[in-house]
Protein backbone atom coordinates (compact mmCIF):
# COMPACT_ATOMS: atom_id res chain seq x y z
CA UNK A 1 0.00 0.00 0.00
CA UNK A 2 1.36 3.33 -0.95
CA UNK A 3 0.47 6.67 0.76
CA UNK A 4 -0.06 9.73 -1.88
CA UNK A 5 2.90 12.34 -1.04
CA UNK A 6 0.35 14.88 -0.42
CA UNK A 7 -0.69 12.82 2.60
CA UNK A 8 2.43 12.00 4.14
CA UNK A 9 4.69 15.49 3.55
CA UNK A 10 3.27 18.85 4.39
CA UNK A 11 5.33 20.33 1.26
CA UNK A 12 5.20 23.92 2.07
CA UNK A 13 6.83 22.84 6.18
CA UNK A 14 9.63 21.00 3.62
CA UNK A 15 10.66 23.83 1.64
CA UNK A 16 10.81 25.63 4.59
CA UNK A 17 13.14 23.48 6.71
CA UNK A 18 15.07 23.42 3.16
CA UNK A 19 15.30 26.91 3.23
CA UNK A 20 16.23 27.66 6.58
CA UNK A 21 18.79 25.04 6.59
CA UNK A 22 20.31 25.91 3.42
CA UNK A 23 23.74 23.78 2.17
CA UNK A 24 23.56 22.02 5.11
CA UNK A 25 19.92 20.27 4.05
CA UNK A 26 20.88 17.06 2.83
CA UNK A 27 23.55 16.85 4.99
CA UNK A 28 20.73 16.95 7.55
CA UNK A 29 18.42 14.76 5.42
CA UNK A 30 21.35 11.73 5.82
CA UNK A 31 21.23 12.14 9.31
CA UNK A 32 17.38 11.80 9.41
CA UNK A 33 17.59 8.63 7.52
CA UNK A 34 20.32 7.38 9.90
CA UNK A 35 18.47 8.24 13.16
CA UNK A 36 14.72 7.17 11.62
CA UNK A 37 16.48 3.81 10.78
CA UNK A 38 17.62 3.61 14.67
CA UNK A 39 14.77 4.56 15.86
CA UNK A 40 12.35 2.05 13.87
CA UNK A 41 14.96 -0.70 15.28
CA UNK A 42 14.68 0.91 18.54
CA UNK A 43 10.37 0.82 18.81
CA UNK A 44 10.43 -2.30 16.88
CA UNK A 45 12.46 -4.11 19.85
CA UNK A 46 11.03 -2.10 22.78
CA UNK A 47 7.68 -3.75 21.55
CA UNK A 48 8.77 -6.85 21.10
CA UNK A 49 9.76 -6.75 24.83
CA UNK A 50 6.03 -5.18 25.64
CA UNK A 51 8.22 -2.24 27.43
CA UNK A 52 6.45 1.17 27.10
CA UNK A 53 9.40 2.91 28.50
CA UNK A 54 11.80 1.63 25.64
CA UNK A 55 8.84 2.87 23.33
CA UNK A 56 9.28 6.72 24.48
CA UNK A 57 12.77 8.15 23.63
CA UNK A 58 12.95 6.74 20.16
CA UNK A 59 9.12 7.70 19.22
CA UNK A 60 9.81 11.26 20.83
CA UNK A 61 13.07 11.76 18.96
CA UNK A 62 11.23 10.21 15.78
CA UNK A 63 8.65 12.40 16.34
CA UNK A 64 10.47 15.83 15.84
CA UNK A 65 12.75 15.02 13.09
CA UNK A 66 9.84 14.12 11.20
CA UNK A 67 7.65 17.04 11.95
CA UNK A 68 10.82 19.02 11.23
CA UNK A 69 10.97 17.98 7.32
CA UNK A 70 7.11 18.25 7.16
CA UNK A 71 6.52 14.95 6.86
CA UNK A 72 3.07 14.73 9.20
CA UNK A 73 1.80 11.36 8.62
CA UNK A 74 5.17 9.69 10.28
CA UNK A 75 5.25 12.24 13.04
CA UNK A 76 1.62 12.03 14.29
CA UNK A 77 2.20 8.50 13.94
CA UNK A 78 5.63 8.77 16.35
CA UNK A 79 3.94 10.99 18.57
CA UNK A 80 0.48 8.71 19.33
CA UNK A 81 3.46 5.52 19.86
CA UNK A 82 5.56 7.90 22.11
CA UNK A 83 1.74 9.71 24.05
CA UNK A 84 0.75 5.90 24.79
CA UNK A 85 3.53 4.55 25.68
CA UNK A 86 3.26 7.70 28.47
CA UNK A 87 0.53 6.56 29.75
CA UNK A 88 1.30 3.08 29.75
CA UNK A 89 4.24 4.04 31.71
CA UNK A 90 1.84 5.63 34.16
CA UNK A 91 -0.63 2.83 34.64
CA UNK A 92 1.59 0.06 34.54
CA UNK A 93 0.65 -1.52 31.54
CA UNK A 94 1.78 -3.16 28.07
CA UNK A 95 1.75 -1.25 25.41
CA UNK A 96 -0.32 -3.44 23.17
CA UNK A 97 -2.43 -0.29 21.82
CA UNK A 98 0.12 1.01 19.72
CA UNK A 99 0.92 -2.26 18.30
CA UNK A 100 -0.52 -1.15 14.34
CA UNK A 101 1.14 1.79 14.76
CA UNK A 102 4.28 0.23 15.37
CA UNK A 103 3.75 -2.22 12.55
CA UNK A 104 3.28 0.15 10.04
CA UNK A 105 5.91 2.69 11.51
CA UNK A 106 8.59 1.22 9.33
CA UNK A 107 6.94 1.04 5.74
CA UNK A 108 5.38 4.97 6.56
CA UNK A 109 9.05 6.10 6.97
CA UNK A 110 10.69 4.44 3.90
CA UNK A 111 7.94 6.03 1.71
CA UNK A 112 8.56 9.18 3.57
CA UNK A 113 11.87 8.99 3.16
CA UNK A 114 11.73 8.15 -0.88
CA UNK A 115 9.34 10.94 -1.20
CA UNK A 116 11.44 13.90 0.32
CA UNK A 117 14.56 12.26 -1.30
CA UNK A 118 12.40 12.05 -4.83
CA UNK A 119 12.30 16.06 -4.23
CA UNK A 120 15.23 16.85 -3.15
CA UNK A 121 17.21 14.55 -5.77
CA UNK A 122 18.78 17.20 -8.52
CA UNK A 123 18.36 14.39 -11.15
CA UNK A 124 14.03 14.91 -11.12
CA UNK A 125 12.38 16.92 -13.18
CA UNK A 126 10.18 19.30 -11.67
CA UNK A 127 6.84 20.22 -12.49
CA UNK A 128 7.29 24.18 -13.40
CA UNK A 129 4.52 26.75 -11.89
CA UNK A 130 2.79 29.59 -13.57
CA UNK A 131 5.34 31.96 -14.60
CA UNK A 132 8.24 30.00 -14.37
CA UNK A 133 10.05 29.76 -17.59
CA UNK A 134 11.95 26.15 -18.44
CA UNK A 135 15.28 26.32 -20.46
CA UNK A 136 15.85 23.95 -22.48
CA UNK A 137 18.34 22.74 -25.32
CA UNK A 138 17.15 24.83 -27.56
CA UNK A 139 16.86 28.03 -25.62
CA UNK A 140 20.28 29.86 -23.93
CA UNK A 141 20.24 31.22 -20.60
CA UNK A 142 20.10 34.64 -20.30
CA UNK A 143 17.81 35.08 -23.59
CA UNK A 144 14.46 36.19 -24.01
Amino acid sequence: MTIDTGELVDWKAFQACRAQLGAGFVRILGYFEEDGKKSIALIENAMRDKSATALVNPAHMLKGEAYQFGAQALGSTAERIEMVARQCIEHRIDPDEVLPDVAKLRRLFEQTLQALQRETSPLVERRRGFGQRSFGMNQSFGRL
